[in-house]
Order: C-alpha cells, then sequence, then structure tokens
C-alpha cells in the first residue's frame, strides 16, 4: 500500500510556548528524527532552567484568574479543544506515526484515548462538587470544598506522547489549575500540535505552557517552589530515583508511573484461536514499547501436545507480522523509537541466551522491511523458550518486541511468578474457566489485571491530585487507604502500579 502523506513538513523548530506565546529555546539543539527512515524531520531545544522559571511564573500568575473563572466556563474551552482535536483527528494520529514509529492505527487509538480524557474532563462541574454532613457536633454543619491548588507540572514520555499528557492537562485545568507541560525531547511534536490547538481553542495565556527539554526542566519543576504538583510517565529509575523522592522533598503531590514486565498465563481451558490475537498486539504491539506490554507467557499445565501446537500457532502469527514504516497501513509493527533502545533490545535477548534461553523465534534482525527504509531501528518480533523465572529476561523490563516462554505445571505456580516479579504494573490471564480467572484476580499483586485480554484498557479517571484539602476523615481518606487499580472487564478496584 502507499504511504500516507507525512504532516510534518521540512525541518521545523519545535519551540516552547509559554504565557500565550511561540519562543525558541534558548538551550542546545538536537535533531528529532524519524526512527523508520532515520531522516531528521525537525529540531528542538534543550530549554533552560531560566525558561521553564518563566513557564512557571506565566503559569503561577494566570492561576489567580483561572481560579475564579466558573467551572462552566473552563469547560467551554474544553468543548472546543475536544471539537478541534477531532478536526484534526487524522494529523495528529500522523504526527505521532512520523515521530514516533508505531503504525497509524496504534496512533489513531492513542489518539482516541487522549480526546476520551478531554471529554470526560467536560464533565467537572459535577466531579469536582464537595460534600456535606448535617450536624456533626450539636449545631455544627461541616462543608468539604474542593479547591484548585495551583501550578501543575506534567513530564510525558516517549512512547505515548500524544495521550499521556492528556492524562493530565485537561483535568488539572478544568478544575482551575494551569499547565506546563515538558514532552520528551525525542517526540516534540505531538504536543506542539496539541498546544497549537489549545492555543486556537482560546485559553488564556500562561493557563496552558509546555517547554521543551531534558534533565534541567525537569529538575525546575521539581524544586520550583510555585508548583503544586508533578505527573510522570517513565523509566522506573527516573521515577523511583528523582520524581517521587523528589516530590517528596518539596512536598508537592505527585502521580509517579514507571515501567514493568508483565506475565500472561495461559491456561489450556483457553480458546486459542481469539487468544492468539491478543497476545500479539500485547507483546508486539507499538514493538513493546509500553508499559502493559507482555513480556513473559506462562503456559500452565503437563499437556505436551497443547503445549507444542499452542507455541506453533504463536510462533507463526508472530512470524507473519509486516514490519514497517507506520504510515504504510498495511504495517504492523513500526520501529522502536531510537538506536540506543534497539541496542538495549538486543542485549536483553543475548542475555536471555546466555542463561539458556533459546530462540523459538530469530527477531534481531528484521527479515523483511516493507518498503525501502534502512534496519537502523527496525527489530523483527523474537520468541525463546527454556525461560526461567530467575533470569533477567524476565525479572527486568526489556521494553521492545520479545516474548520469554515459561513452563508450569499449575495456576498456583504462575500466579507466584507474577507476584515475585519486581514489577506489579499489569498480568494477565487467558481461560474459559471462571474459577481460575477468580482466582488469578484474586490472588496476583498487579494493578491492571486482564481476563482474556491482554492489555487492560484503562478507562479516563478523574485525577484526585488537582484539589486542596484532602480531608482528615471521610470517604476520600477510605479511597486514599486502599490500594486501587483495574481488573479489565469487570470494573474491579485492587493495588496499584502508581506511586
Amino acid at each position: 500500500m502507499a504511504v500516507l502523506d507525512e504532516p510534518i513538513k521540512g525541518v521545523p523548530m519545535a519551540k516552547n510556548y509559554i504565557n500565550g506565546e511561540w519562543v525558541e529555546s534558548k538551550g542546545e539543539i538536537i535533531d528529532v528524527v524519524n526512527p523508520a527512515t532515520y531522516q531528521t524531520i525537525g529540531k528542538v531545544g534543550i530549554s533552560t532552567k531560566e525558561e521553564i522559571d518563566s513557564a512557571v511564573q506565566a503559569a503561577q500568575e494566570a492561576f489567580h484568574d483561572w481560579r475564579r473563572t466558573p467551572p462552566v466556563t473552563r469547560c467551554r474551552y474544553l468543548f472546543r479543544f475536544r471539537e478541534l482535536l477531532e478536526e484534526n483527528f487524522e494529523e495528529v494520529s500522523r504526527v505521532q506515526t512520523q515521530e514516533h514509529g508505531k503504525c497509524i492505527d496504534e496512533s489513531r487509538g492513542e489518539t482516541r484515548r487522549g480526546i476520551e480524557n478531554v471529554e470526560v474532563s467536560c464533565g467537572i462541574p459535577t466531579l469536582m462538587m464537595g460534600d456535606c454532613l448535617e450536624d456533626i457536633a450539636s449545631g455544627i454543619d461541616e462543608y468539604l470544598i474542593r479547591q484548585p491548588l495551583g501550578v501543575f507540572g506534567v513530564i510525558g514520555p516517549f512512547n505515548f506522547p500524544f495521550m499521556i499528557p492528556l492524562w493530565s492537562a485537561p483535568y488539572a485545568v478544568a478544575t482551575g489549575n494551569t499547565v506546563v507541560i515538558k514532552p520528551s525531547s525525542e517526540v516534540p511534536f505531538s504536543q506542539t500540535k496539541i498546544t497549537e490547538l489549545a492555543e486556537e481553542a482560546g485559553f488564556p495565556p500562561g493557563v496552558w505552557n509546555m517547554v521543551h527539554g531534558g534533565r534541567t526542566v525537569v529538575g525546575g519543576m521539581l524544586e520550583h517552589p510555585n508548583i503544586q504538583g508533578i505527573t510522570f510517565v517513565g523509566s522506573t529509575p527516573v521515577m523511583r530515583d528523582v520524581i517521587y523522592p523528589g516530590c517528596g522533598k518539596s512536598g508537592k503531590r505527585c502521580i509517579a508511573q514507571g515501567g514493568a514486565a508483565n506475565i500472561l498465563v495461559i491456561m489450556p481451558d483457553c480458546n486459542v484461536e481469539a487468544t492468539i490475537p491478543g497476545l500479539m498486539t500485547s507483546f508486539f504491539g507499538n514493538a513493546g514499547q509500553r508499559c502493559l506490554a507482555g513480556q513473559t507467557l506462562v503456559i500452565v499445565g503437563d499437556d505436551d501436545a497443547f503445549y507444542k501446537d499452542f507455541v506453533e500457532k504463536v510462533t507463526d502469527r508472530a512470524r507473519n507480522i509486516r514490519v514497517g514504516y507506520g504510515l504504510d497501513e498495511s504495517v504492523q509493527m513500526g520501529p522502536v523509537r531510537d538506536v540506543h533502545k534497539k541496542e538495549n533490545i538486543l542485549s536483553y535477548i543475548e542475555t536471555g541466551l546466555k542463561e539458556g534461553a533459546t530462540l523459538k523465534l530469530d527477531g534481531r534482525k528484521a527479515k523483511e522491511i516493507v518498503g525501502n527504509y534502512p534496519d537502523t531501528c527496525f527489530l523483527g518480533p523474537t520468541i525463546m523458550e527454556n525461560v526461567s523465572r530467575e533470569m533477567r529476561i524476565v525479572r527486568e523490563e526489556i521494553f521492545g518486541p520479545t516474548m520469554g516462554i515459561i513452563r508450569v505445571k499449575t495456576l498456583e505456580d504462575a500466579i507466584e511468578i507474577c507476584n515475585e516479579s519486581p514489577y506489579h504494573n499489569g498480568h494477565a490471564i487467558f481461560t474459559s474457566n471462571g474459577k481460575s480467572a477468580r482466582q488469578f484476580q484474586y490472588d496476583c499483586i498487579s494493578g491492571n489485571i486482564g481476563i482474556n485480554i491482554g492489555i487492560d484498557h484503562r478507562k479516563p479517571e478523574m485525577q484526585v491530585v488537582f484539589f486542596r484539602r484532602i480531608p482528615e476523615y471521610g470517604k476520600e481518606k477510605v479511597d486514599l487507604s486502599f490500594r486501587s487499580g483495574t481488573t479489565g472487564g469487570t470494573d474491579n478496584q485492587r493495588h496499584t502500579g502508581t506511586a
């Protein structure tokens, strides 16, 4: 099929957006490279501390009036913003593919999930209502009023450059806060396009700001006294060693989400024909670069015939995945984001082989790339057998298109492997037995549980960190005391992968 038109033309500069104005960064300028074509498609500045300080100051000054803007009025900006996102749906989707590498259908799905968060934020007048209790003591009533805090920093990852900042920013501005967004400098143009549309929607200057950069910008956010909270999605080391302790030290509210090494469990009673397509999406979708991607497949039971037949079917399906440039609509898997990420994935495959795993499908070099593109960032799907639970390819995050297969005797063994993992972001089970499904859901420690689904679809939910006064007693304190997450297909709330 023909390659779709590329929306990023020439080599544009991704500018900062501060106080309603587009300004070029004063910092070092680096290239933005399309990982499929390996051509430079733009440039972005690594902003300075002075630039992040300027953005925070603008956001703080805008907060005074924005906080006093009625919620229904704030929602009108968000309704217009949502309309503009819909009108530019295809363009913003193609931008994601051009700068990140993912397939266009994956980008369209990301765009839809992002817009859904804007839609939910449009209902903020009812979502932010307070509570009241009469006669807590004789003649005394108590009211809980939710009030905005001020400026929030939003730090986005490279793998979902459009969607993940929209997990936070619309809710923050809807509740009367202002935002400063820092996209990944690897993929700056998705958020640049979003910010252009936010400007067109008419948000007052200073309400919605964006600053490109790296460690200096993140450090400036963590240290700035006027930033009240941070939302972050990225690697576990940065989450654990930088973001979470940084917010704790400065007293900021924080949602910090890190990596994962997710495990999918196969019961011998699963619907094989329905299961395998889900495994392909889970392990190899987005080239394995997502925190809910499958990394290890645990097959339960002593039935040798089932095991061999199942693995052969999985391997055949993976072998036929079409690898290429994501703007070709026939392609099913794009490249990984850059050369360094590819080298890291390859090093994990080599480590697995040294530790005793064997290759069932070797994707270290993509066999056939659809179109005439360099193989610089491309990999094919890799499947490894004879994997054991203590191997690094099970216990550490690979973040690439790999599948390691472990065989165990019982469901209890499989759950034990899930629970001893250092990560508890998302695990799943494929079974036709309700008892097995409930046992897995009940006993497996994980932020997200999938039942006959590889990637648990998270609903847009209200972000609770954008208000003042989490009460000492009452429903919110009870909710705060629970571990919460999602169970695919049931809405039950259990455990969390969020700090």
